[in-house]
This record gives structure tokens, C-alpha cells and sequence, in this order.
């Protein structure tokens, strides 16, 4: 009977060592972190996250779902508001489908460059536009994910100097009432042209141009069929990194920075890689007998902003909103 009750003894004391021993590995768990994004993984953005799931490796489980592998583009910031996705690449032009405020920040001439970019996104104005997120769509903002400036690219040999310049070209654009709007701001005749029709538009004359960022220029092979890029600089590309705010309460204070460390690690070298990419593709095509220069580009931007603030489009825009960020430094 001693023995008996020895042998329970033991076992009790047995389970409740690995009853003990399993607490601390279950307060310990990986959490589960998916990242949708429709950029594939060969893209430069892809390489930067493969960099955060490392940087992750050991408190999170981090999975990335590249090529719209999990949901279809547009419909990311949805899964987050809803709570079915942890984190994702959103385009800015999601937010201010919900948010018109936020449609300043897919304004043309907005940004002077990446850096400027940056520092507008770390800064006060950056914080106002985040909290509006977070406030209204329960969404929280990590940071700018950089991806390419776009530019002018024509078929005339006509130099570009001003808006005035522009007149009369011929400029495919994107389909779409902002896009057309913004081959207005730039004095050309916008005309909407689909992306897989573009090469061949180009070659017939039924465009003279069109503005993409120059590596998607060289892969699309539209220095080809032009004669000179026009270093307008209208648009600095960019998404934000974002995560459901109610994932992101869920964290610790310590994971929170781990996880703003990482996002932060990979905007940073995603933006160099691609800053770094647009300097290798001018050499490309100045090699390639093409003209490649960089017009009055104070002229586009007053112009653009002139046409922005006597528009339709500006009515929803904080005051004073241009001169705040003209004015970051």
C-alpha cells in the first residue's frame, strides 16, 4: 500500500513538474503574424521582409504572403479592420477611399524626395495622419515603405523645361479620374491607356509619352520606343506597412519595439536599394543614346500644387496642409 501511494506520489509530482515546466513555454509561444502584400518575392520590398521575418525569429511566427498569395489587392486594409490579417502593405490611396483627408498624401509634388518623404512621416504631420487611422479604421500605421519615384518619359526630342512645355503631348496616364487629373497638373493632354497596351502606344505614336519609375521603364522596355526621360520627379512611390491595431495592442511593450525596430530596418533598406537602382538605371539609359535630365522642377511643382488647391480634390485637405509639409526640412 506504501509503495502504491509512493509510485501516485511521484507521478503527481511528475506531472506537475511538466505541468510547470510547460507554462513558461506556453507564455512563450511564437506569435502568428501574416503579412499580406501584392509585390512578389523578387522585388526589392520582398527582400526588405524577408529581412523583417528574420529580424522577428524566436518571438514571432511571421508569415509573408507575397503576389496577392492571400488576398487580392484593395482588399488587405479590410482583412485588418476585420481582424482576419495581422499585417500588410496598404496603399495610401486605400486610406483615403475611407479617410478623403488622406488623399493629400497621393497628391502629385507632395514629397521632394524619399528622405523628405521620411521626415514627413516621423514627424507631427506624420503622427495627425497615423492617429486619423488608427481613430477611424483601427488601423495601425508602422511606416512608409518606399518604392520608386515617377518620371516623364517621352517620344518627341522636345526639351522639357516647364509645365508650359508639356502642352499639347500626348501623356499616357492611368485610367482614372486622379490619374488623368494629375497629367493635367503637369500641362500635358492626359490620355488613359492600359499598362499592357502602353509598349505598343508608344511605338505607334498614339501616345508621346508616358511616366512610370525608371526600373519599371527599363523591364517594360519603353526606353526603346522614347527618346529622353524628363526628370520630373511628380510622384515619390510609396505604401505604408501596417498592422490591426487590435493585434498590435495585444503585444507587449518589448514586442512593439521589436517589431517597429524591424519595420523600421527594412524601410531602410528597401529605400536604399531602390534609390540605388533609379541612379543605376539613368547610366542605363544615357548608355542607350537616350536623354536624361531633370527640367525646372520648381516650375511642375507650383504649378501641380496651384492646380491641386483650385480643384475639387482639395476640398477635404487640412488647412494649410502644402505649406506645413513644403516647409519640413
Amino acid at each position: 500500500m506504501k509503495a502504491l501511494i509512493g509510485r501516485r506520489a511521484a507521478m503527481t509530482g511528475t506531472a506537475a513538474l511538466a505541468a510547470a515546466t510547460a507554462l513558461p513555454a506556453r507564455a512563450q509561444a511564437r506569435r502568428k503574424l501574416r503579412f499580406a502584400a501584392v509585390f512578389t518575392e523578387q522585388d526589392i520590398r520582398g527582400e526588405a521582409m524577408r529581412g523583417f521575418a528574420t529580424d522577428l525569429q524566436g518571438e514571432f511566427d511571421v508569415e509573408l504572403h507575397l503576389n496577392a498569395s492571400l488576398f487580392r489587392q484593395g482588399t488587405e486594409l479590410v482583412a485588418l479592420q476585420r481582424g482576419n490579417l495581422e499585417m500588410a502593405n496598404i496603399a495610401p490611396q486605400d486610406f483615403s477611399r475611407q479617410i478623403p483627408a488622406w488623399s493629400v498624401m497621393t497628391s502629385a509634388y507632395l514629397f521632394r524626395d524619399a528622405d523628405h518623404m521620411g521626415k514627413v512621416f516621423a514627424g507631427p504631420i506624420g503622427a495627425d495622419f497615423k492617429k486619423m487611422v488608427r481613430d477611424q479604421l483601427n488601423v495601425q500605421v508602422l511606416g512608409p515603405l518606399y518604392f520608386g519615384t515617377r518620371q516623364v518619359n517621352l517620344k518627341p526630342r522636345k526639351r522639357i523645361s516647364t509645365p508650359a512645355d508639356m502642352a499639347g503631348m500626348k501623356l499616357r496616364m492611368p485610367p482614372g479620374e486622379a490619374w488623368q487629373f494629375l497629367g493635367e497638373a503637369l500641362g500635358a493632354n492626359p490620355t488613359p491607356v492600359a499598362f499592357a497596351e502602353l509598349y505598343t502606344a508608344l511605338q505607334s505614336g498614339a501616345v508621346d509619352g508616358q511616366d512610370n519609375p525608371l526600373p519599371t521603364s527599363r523591364t517594360m522596355r519603353f526606353y526603346e520606343v522614347t527618346t529622353q526621360f524628363v526628370l520630373t520627379s511628380h510622384l515619390v512611390a510609396y505604401d505604408l506597412l501596417s498592422m490591426s491595431a487590435r493585434f498590435w495592442d495585444s503585444l507587449s511593450t518589448t514586442q512593439k519595439e521589436k517589431v517597429q525596430a524591424a519595420v523600421d530596418k527594412a524601410v531602410a533598406a528597401s529605400t536604399q536599394r531602390h534609390l540605388a537602382q533609379e541612379q543605376e538605371m539613368v547610366a542605363f539609359f544615357r548608355s542607350q543614346g537616350l536623354e536624361v535630365y531633370a527640367p525646372n522642377v520648381d516650375a511642375f511643382r507650383a504649378e501641380a500644387q496651384r492646380r491641386y488647391l483650385a480643384s475639387p480634390l482639395s476640398q477635404s485637405w487640412p488647412a494649410g496642409i502644402l505649406e506645413r509639409i513644403n516647409a519640413v526640412r
